[in-house]
């Protein structure tokens, strides 16, 4: 099995008739998924989407592939292919499209809904768009392209088998194989097996279910708990879930109508995205159920329903405002029951935490995923993956799609079943595909590029561990005025300090030594105010250590006068 490797160096030439996979998404982390393969001197992508931040990148909106690699190759990509409509596979598009914006969009009728309705959001012009659905098989340049259905947990999610001169690969997007799924639609083992049969040369498949045994729960479980929370609540009911989630808002609609409830919808991707689903018959709304959520406070706690963003505890959603009780109109009540439909994604634990506790501090009961089961994984667990393995029996396997260690175990579980060749790779790792062998052949530059408001690609790795010690550590600015003729000390040190308890007269006793280590900077020939803002900074900073046991961040000036 290989293992990636820092120390790897750039790709050789693709060899002819080779196929080359580069993932600059999704491999060692749970988002963002985005795969180029090359072939015959044409690009195909599938998939183009975001990762949200955690608690140590303070003040980033979204994280998106490094696109860096193809840059100037972007006129050879033939389509961009995408398994299903969740963010972490749809929501990097627009910033794509702004650096080529006719790249030919290629999904199924939810997917391409949802993106679009992202495109306009980001005021680009209207892109080509081919709709296809299980079963179809279209060309793109010189890649043979055949969708097949797959469970997700949103509708309409498709995985890909894509056909070259180098051989057949199938990816499997997000997937899981409910039997019983509430739209009807399982995904296609038949079609998997055809594909077995014809001979699949590279399989990648999801991981992020990997480690977890058996097979994953059934969506159609979570009815009878949420049936139970609606007989027993005797006031407002608030469900959190995922903007498209479909599945889930159905079950609390039908809900809803059996215990003679009226639904309301707060957050504004809920009420985009829902709009869609409703328009293109993915979500069935029973005629007086719905209404404007200002209306849904006219009615008695005991018939509303209020469906809700936030389900991660995003401090700007509409739980989180309702949680910390600064919502424009919605004000949780003692005895309101709220319901967190989510899964915990990695990294979010915290702020689902705090949400939880600022709900049940005003009193809400809160029922989530730690007490009830009121979410299941999107995902195939290890018992799903294993009869995947024995039905297609692929010659190489790629995982895709999970942190290393679910990449690891998704592995374990491909070797158990015979299958010789495991390659593991993450983003920015290049796998060929040469003579029907699967290897790691080198590596391209690929970093997190992170969204910032407006600003996109700027912020650096460096800039936000600036911000992580201004956040914990605080900041200390020293400010000396340096006499131009004598070389003395005219004026200052001025210390500042914010983010520590200190006051500014707690400085006192550091300031003759920096006076001190300036005179002797300058008497040693140094002029250079650089040079005599680092002695500033040392001095201070080997103070502040010894004597608070502090590193905060330092900003000296040294002012020529």
């Amino acid at each position: 099995m290989s293992h990636p490797h820092p120390e790897l160096s750039a790709p050789p030439a693709l060899p002819e008739g080779g196929l080359r996979v580069i993932p600059l998404g999704g491999l060692g982390e749970v988002g963002r998924n985005m795969t180029v393969f090359e072939y015959d001197g044409r690009l195909l992508i599938v998939d183009c989407g975001v990762l949200f931040p955690d608690d140590s990148q303070p003040g980033v909106d979204l994280i998106l592939p490094d696109f860096s690699p193809i840059r100037d190759r972007l006129d050879q990509v033939e389509a961009l292919v995408l398994t299903h409509g969740h963010e972490d596979h749809i929501g990097a598009t627009p910033y794509l499209l702004r650096e080529r914006e006719d790249i030919p969009l290629v999904g199924s009728e939810l997917t391409l809904a949802l993106v679009n309705s992202k495109i306009r959001e980001h005021r680009l012009k209207q892109t080509s768009f081919t709709t296809v659905k299980e079963g179809d098989r279209l060309t793109f340049g010189p890649f043979d392209l055949e969708f097949v259905a797959v469970n997700h947990s949103i509708p309409d999610a498709l995985a890909v088998a894509i056909r070259t001169g180098a051989g057949l690969v199938l990816h499997t997007g997000d997937f899981k194989m409910d039997q019983l799924p509430l739209d009807g639609r399982i995904t296609d083992l038949r079609a998997f097996a055809r594909l077995g049969e014809e001979g699949v040369d590279l399989f990648m498949t999801d991981s992020t279910n990997a480690e977890v045994p058996g097979f994953t729960t059934q969506e159609k479980k979570i009815t009878p708990v949420l049936e139970q929370v609606f007989r027993e609540s005797k006031q407002r009911i608030i469900v959190a879930c995922f903007a498209s989630h479909v599945h889930r808002v159905q079950q609390v609609l039908d809900a809803a109508v059996a215990h003679d409830r009226k639904v309301a919808y707060v957050g504004r991707s809920m009420v985009r995205n829902m709009g869609i689903a409703r328009d293109l018959g993915y979500l069935t709304i029973p005629p007086g159920v719905m209404v404007e959520a200002k209306q849904l406070a006219d009615l008695p706690p005991e018939r509303q329903v209020l469906i809700s963003t936030g389900s991660q505890g995003e401090p700007l959603s509409a739980l989180s405002r309702i949680a910390q009780r600064s919502h424009n109109f919605v004000h949780l009540e003692e005895g309101d029951t709220v319901v967190l439909a989510s899964s915990l994604i990695p990294g979010n634990e915290n702020a689902v935490y705090r949400v939880i506790n600022g709900l049940a501090r005003h009193g809400a009961r809160v029922v989530h995923k730690g007490n009830a089961l009121v979410h299941v994984s999107g995902h195939a667990s290890a018992g799903e993956l294993l009869y995947c393995y024995n039905i297609v029996k692929p010659r190489n396997v790629l995982p895709i799609h999970g942190e290393i260690r679910h990449m690891l175990a998704n592995a374990d579980i491909a070797r158990q079943t015979g299958v010789d060749n495991v390659v593991i790779a993450e983003d920015g790792v290049v796998v060929d595909l040469v003579d029907g062998v699967a290897s790691v052949v080198g590596k391209v530059a690929c970093g997190n590029v992170f969204v910032d408001g407006q600003t996109v690609g700027d912020i650096t790795e460096s800039e936000l561990k600036d911000r992580l010690i201004l956040g914990e550590e605080g900041f200390i600015s020293v400010i000396v005025v340096v006499d131009s003729v004598s070389g003395k000390v005219s004026a200052g040190p001025e210390i500042h300090a914010r983010g520590h308890a200190w006051d500014d007269s707690s400085f006192e006793e550091i300031k003759q030594p920096i006076i001190d280590a300036l005179d002797r900077a300058i008497a040693e020939g140094t002029t250079d105010a650089h040079q005599l803002q680092q002695t500033v900074r040392r001095v201070i900073g080997r103070w502040v250590s010894n004597t608070h046991r502090a590193r905060p961040m330092i900003i000296p000036v040294v002012v020529e006068a």
